[in-house]
């Protein structure tokens, strides 16, 4: 088992187009100490506070920074178990909270966290924001959706295409905070250094698909993908609060590697053209050796009639 020696991360959030603010949240613990850290790993977490609830964005910062000092302060041994408790401690501080706040009201949040340690990537979520793990250039979904579009897949009644535009599509099935025991799913995945992760709402999943992530975060750093990707996200539409961590397992690229083709993203058409095909390239070579050899030969013609 390969020992995770370091992670590049790059955590970001955008409100989006059309919300009037951001109920995303995103944080991380990363031991000051770099020598520490291999052994008491790294966590990271996307949290995106229900929209309809009181307070979405209070919901969602408490269940990021709460599940961090709990899992932090934490002297259980066994990472799994660990992390479930902290969750669920800081669904009962929400819970709190939100009855603090009087007149009957609640505050609602997905999360998804990855926790890094000893060649494993410890995911956990509850809602619909989602954990990935890419390896060898293929990006899988590890975490699966709490919500009733994913139950409708899962049962065969629709596809995930008619999944991507129900009517009923923001309909989630747990959440923190709503009740005293929510459905936290936990995947344990091995990792290498090379690998990366990528944590998000949905509001990234419902403008770029799994296809377009997986090319972008393998063809750049996690700082220029991070960016590419929300602005893609916002290009499409940004429908709703955008937030997305990438995690490159290992020591950071160096540049001349993180670009390996060029990119453009179309404002008109919203597709991401990915242009690589070499074929392209001596053709228009082909063609200019063309045209060069033409303007010589007319030069040649007009000295000789000047000539003449």
């Amino acid at each position: 088992m390969t020992q995770i020696q370091a992670v590049t991360a790059s955590l970001r959030t955008d409100t989006g187009q059309v919300r009037g603010h951001n109920e995303d949240f995103v944080g991380s613990w990363e031991p000051a100490n770099e020598n520490e850290r291999t052994q008491t790993g790294w966590l990271y977490i996307v949290a995106d506070g229900v929209g309809g609830a009181e307070a979405g964005e209070v919901a969602s910062q408490l269940a990021t920074e709460q599940t961090i000092t709990h899992f932090v302060e934490s002297d259980v041994e066994d990472s799994a178990e660990r992390l479930r408790d902290a969750i669920q401690r800081a669904n009962d501080d929400i819970r709190q909270a939100a009855a603090m706040r009087g007149r009957g009201g609640y505050m609602a949040t997905t999360l998804c966290a990855a926790f890094i340690r000893d060649g494993h990537v410890l995911f956990a979520n509850v809602g619909d924001s989602r954990g990935y793990h890419l390896h060898d250039g293929k990006l899988q979904q590890i975490t699966n959706d709490h919500s009733l579009v994913a139950q409708l897949v899962e049962q065969g009644l629709i596809t995930a295409e008619e999944a991507a535009v129900h009517p009923r599509r923001n309909v989630i099935l747990s959440s923190l905070g709503p009740t005293r025991e929510p459905q936290i799913d936990l995947f344990d995945v091995e990792a290498q250094e090379g690998d990366v992760l990528v944590l998000c709402s949905d509001g990234l999943i419902r403008h770029v698909d799994d296809a377009e992530i997986a090319q972008i975060v393998s063809d750049e750093s996690p700082e220029e993908a991070s960016r590419i990707l929300i602005d893609l996200a916002n290009e499409r539409g940004g429908s709703d609060n955008i937030s997305v961590a990438l995690l490159h397992l290992g020591s950071p690229l160096p540049k001349q590697q993180q670009t390996q083709r060029p990119r453009v993203i179309s404002a008109l058409s919203q597709e991401l053209v990915l242009e690589s095909n070499p074929s392209n390239s001596v053709g228009l070579w082909t063609y200019t050796i063309f045209l060069s050899v033409i303007e010589a030969i007319l030069i040649l013609v007009l000295y000789y009639l000047l000539r003449v």
